[in-house]
């Protein structure tokens, strides 16, 4: 049997795998925990970044990021500075070693703090455990919403007509639009789940901020950074746009189900689930509102810019209208909202088992 391990307030349960403060449990991912577990049962001793990837991830590719993240962790649940370390020393350029005292409790079980009894299910533990580094988190979001932009991209450039023809070309430009937009967005919205992440440490209804943040700023950025290179280029401003109050929107969709998504540790296809219910919604909310995504932004873009050579109608004659109007544009809201939600939140809940296997 294991021994358990005891340093300062605290004792490292092997056989439970729980770490007790004072008698509480101290939440932990399975992996921080087989981390924590190497460094105390080596106390003193230089644990290198090759043996850590070695036990605690057995091989599996990981960045060094993910270890960093990992210590960081590590620090925090145990109330440690990483200027004054009082457990985990860090060893410049080699790996980190364990300075407090560590005593092993093989006949002391019944004399040291019990743990308490859990409920049947447990809390999950937090998104720091279970998710990768706050840059593959965002650029994986930015690679679901570049999927989505496929999607986008082979609806619109295949219902798209041109008068003057060029229908290959056509199609490639539209693909080529929405696959950039949608890889933009997403890598927006990544990026302040990403930031509220690193911020706040664990999962949280701040998530959803971060995601609105973060789809609020990369909307109004493209936008603005779009009306002036029309403005530029053909001396006028398609105002009817999609910008930040849209993005915001997605972005708390998207934050939302992530939360529940990679709290839960969701597989990435109930994850897709999650984030098309929460896309739905928000497509719902912006389709009542006459607010534009992709498909309203083009048909904006193509009806008061002087290109009359290219038109959404086609579309909209399959939804029964004479031109892309009222209906076509609160059906292809349905379709887009829900379709970039799912993949960006699934492109996030992959990242996580990719980079970092779920906690045991």
């Amino acid at each position: 049997m294991q021994a358990r391990l005891s340093f300062g307030p605290f004792v490292l349960d092997p056989l439970d795998r729980l770490l007790l403060r004072e008698g509480e449990v101290v939440e932990l991912g399975g992996r921080y925990f087989d981390a924590l577990l190497l460094l105390a049962g080596e106390q003193g001793r230089l644990i290198t970044k090759d043996r850590f990837h070695q036990e605690v991830w057995r091989g599996i590719p990981v960045t060094d990021e993910a270890l960093t993240q990992c210590i960081r962790t590590l620090r925090r649940q145990l109330g440690d500075d990483a200027a004054a370390p009082r457990y985990i020393e860090t060893v410049p350029k080699h790996g980190y070693r364990f300075v407090a005292p560590v005593e092993r409790l093989e006949t002391l079980r019944d004399a040291t703090p019990s743990a308490p009894q859990l409920p049947a299910a447990r809390p999950a533990p937090p998104i720091a455990a279970t998710t990768p580094g706050p840059l593959p988190l965002a650029l994986a979001a930015g690679g679901g919403g570049a999927i989505a932009g496929v999607a986008g991209g082979l609806l619109y450039g295949l219902g798209a007509s041109s008068s003057v023809g060029g229908a290959t070309s056509l199609f490639l430009v539209m693909l080529a639009v929405c696959v950039g937009v949608g890889g933009i967005g997403g890598l927006g919205v990544g990026a302040g789940i990403a930031a509220a992440h690193r911020l706040i440490g664990r999962t949280d209804w701040r998530l959803a901020l971060g995601g609105a943040i973060g789809g609020m700023v990369i909307g109004a950025l493209v936008k603005l950074i779009g009306l002036d290179a029309f403005a530029l280029l053909f001396g006028r401003r398609p105002f009817d746009m999609t910008g930040g109050g849209e993005g915001a929107l997605l972005g708390l969709a998207i934050g939302t189900a992530a939360w529940d998504a990679l709290s839960r540790r969701q597989s990435p296809r109930r994850a897709a689930a999650i984030g098309a219910l929460a896309g739905l919604v928000a497509g719902l909310l912006l389709a009542l509102g006459g607010q534009p995504l992709m498909g309203g932004s083009l048909v904006f873009l193509t009806s008061t810019l002087p290109i009359p050579n290219v038109s959404l109608d086609p579309i909209g004659r399959m939804l029964g209208e004479p031109k892309f109007e009222y209906r076509s544009l609160f059906v292809t809201t349905l379709v887009e909202a829900p379709l970039f939600c799912a993949a960006v939140t699934a492109a996030l809940a992959f990242a996580r088992r990719l980079m970092q296997e779920p906690a045991s």
